[in-house]
C-alpha cells in the first residue's frame, strides 16, 4: 500500500491496514537518496525532527513520537539475515543504524511500539534514488533491481 508522507497519518494507515489483514509481518519502505542500497533499518528512535515540512505541512522539532514511551525500539526484522539475501541478488545491502527522524522513523517506531507484545515483526527498509532521481555521481537503483531486492528481503522472512 502507498502511505502518506504525513506524521502521524502514515503510520495510522498502516495501522488500519493492519487491523483489517492480521499481518505475520509489516515492511514499510521508503527512500533515501544517498544511500548507495537497500538498507534495511535496525532501530527507530522515539523522536519527530524534521528539517523540511511533511506533506501536511507538518514540521515537528524535538517532539516524540509516542509521549513516555521508550527511546528507541530494535526492528523485529530479521535485518542482518535480509541484508544477505538481498546482497545474494547482487544487489547492494547493508544495515543502517538511522531511519532518520523524519516520516520513515515515525512510521518505524510507531509500528514497533503498536506490535511491542505482539508476534507481529515490523521493520523499515530505505532505498536510495531512481536512476531519473540521481544527479551525477548520486548512487541510485533501478526500479528493477529495487524490486528484486525487496523481493529477497520479504523471502528472509520464511
Amino acid at each position: 500500500m502507498q502511505i502518506p508522507t504525513r506524521f502521524g497519518e502514515a503510520a495510522e494507515k498502516v495501522l488500519e491496514t493492519a487491523r483489517e489483514i492480521l499481518p505475520d509481518a509489516i515492511i514499510s519502505v521508503g527512500q533515501a537518496g544517498g544511500r548507495k542500497g537497500i538498507t534495511p533499518e535496525v532501530v527507530a528512535i522515539n523522536l519527530q525532527e524534521a528539517s523540511i515540512s511533511d506533506n501536511a505541512g507538518q514540521q515537528p522539532t524535538d517532539t516524540p513520537v509516542v509521549a513516555h514511551g521508550p527511546a528507541a525500539y530494535f526492528s523485529t526484522l530479521p535485518v542482518r539475515h535480509m541484508v544477505e539475501s538481498i546482497k545474494e541478488t547482487g544487489i547492494p545491502s547493508y544495515l543502517s543504524f538511522s531511519a532518520g527522524a523524519f516520516v520513515c522513523n515515525d512510521v518505524m517506531y510507531t509500528l514497533l511500539h503498536h506490535f511491542r507484545e505482539t508476534k507481529v515483526q515490523c521493520g523499515f527498509i530505505h532505498v536510495p534514488f531512481l536512476p531519473e532521481q540521481a544527479k551525477e555521481n548520486v548512487p541510485s537503483l533501478s526500479l528493477d533491481e529495487m524490486v528484486k531486492g525487496i523481493t529477497a528481503a520479504i523471502a528472509a522472512l520464511e
